[in-house]
């Protein structure tokens, strides 16, 4: 198995626990303020996260400190949003509209960075969106604010993955500690939002610290410093297609355990996206010659 397979199946897992986290967010922020709640799990994530790698953690240096403030700004605005839309609209929505990023990391990518993700990639994504499109279609269509914020934090996360590869290609940066790091910033600039909007506090409750272990454990702890090491390994096209199971995944654990009911077609759209992404991964790659990118430049 190459070590981009490798990559690729690290952040199926990810995803896998990104789609379960809807249902302990919405749990979260019905019990918390949303910038409260951001500052305690991704704080708890990153003592943790600081605490299993402290020799290699504290090695880091400047330059990858610098990085983590400008990841930690994009991934507490995305959280922001995340948690803002689940307050409006269902969290199989959510799901569906933070996967959009299947659509927007392929576009900023080639205008970014003047590349074309792989052929197969391109089908995959096509088919994904397709597959999406099917999932968000409601007896009723309509578009509240809870949509377009989600949609906005898409777009934003979208930058997040672009950004954070370029970083742990970039000479100086250690992608773990980039990934730890960013947590730390998360929770600061959530804990400042807090003390100036809001009335923060430390839960006594045991029952409001499920949904913040949880996420500060597996969500964040795991996945966001997973992610970013994922991603010194493979390109951003594969990380934004393999998002794309995230709604996947979040519907089936909202149909179960939050009741939340699809129509036939969406479960169709459902089984397009799972199919896209694993033809993406099954099919062979083009031999390339040496030197040559997963991408190619226009």
């Amino acid at each position: 198995m190459t070590t981009q397979k490798k990559a690729d199946l690290l952040m199926f897992l990810v995803v896998f626990f990104w789609g379960l986290s809807y249902l302990f967010t919405k749990a979260g922020i019905e019990a918390l303020p949303i910038f409260n709640f951001i500052a305690l799990r991704f704080g708890l994530g990153f003592i943790v996260a600081a605490l299993v790698f402290s020799k290699h953690f504290f090695k880091i240096n400047s330059k990858t400190i610098r990085c983590g403030v400008i990841l930690g700004f994009l991934l507490f605005l995305t959280l922001a949003g995340v948690n803002y839309g689940i307050q409006h609209t269902t969290i199989s929505n959510v799901g569906f509209l933070g996967s959009l990023t299947v659509i927007f990391v392929p576009i900023f990518s080639s205008l970014i960075y003047k590349k074309i993700p792989e052929k197969k990639i391109i089908i995959a994504s096509i088919f994904a969106t397709v597959g999406i499109a099917l999932m968000t279609l409601e007896g009723s269509l309509g578009v509240g604010i809870g949509d377009l914020i989600c949609v906005l934090a898409a777009v934003v996360y979208s930058f997040h993955i672009l950004i954070s590869k370029r970083f742990v290609d970039s000479d100086g940066v250690d992608s773990l500690n980039l990934g730890i790091i960013q947590l730390g910033f998360t929770s600061i600039f959530g804990l400042v939002l807090s003390l100036l909007l809001e009335d923060p506090f430390i839960p006594t409750e045991i029952n409001l610290w499920v949904p913040i272990i949880f996420l500060g454990l597996f969500c964040s702890a795991f996945g966001f410093v997973a992610q970013t090491v994922a991603q010194k390994y493979t390109t951003p096209s594969h990380i934004g297609l393999i998002f794309a199971l995230e709604p996947v995944f979040a519907a089936i654990f909202a149909y179960f355990f939050a009741g939340e009911h699809l129509l036939p077609i969406q479960y169709a759209g459902a089984a397009v996206v799972f199919f896209s992404v694993i033809f993406a991964e099954l099919m062979p790659d083009k031999k390339k010659k040496p030197g040559e990118s997963d991408e190619i430049h226009v």
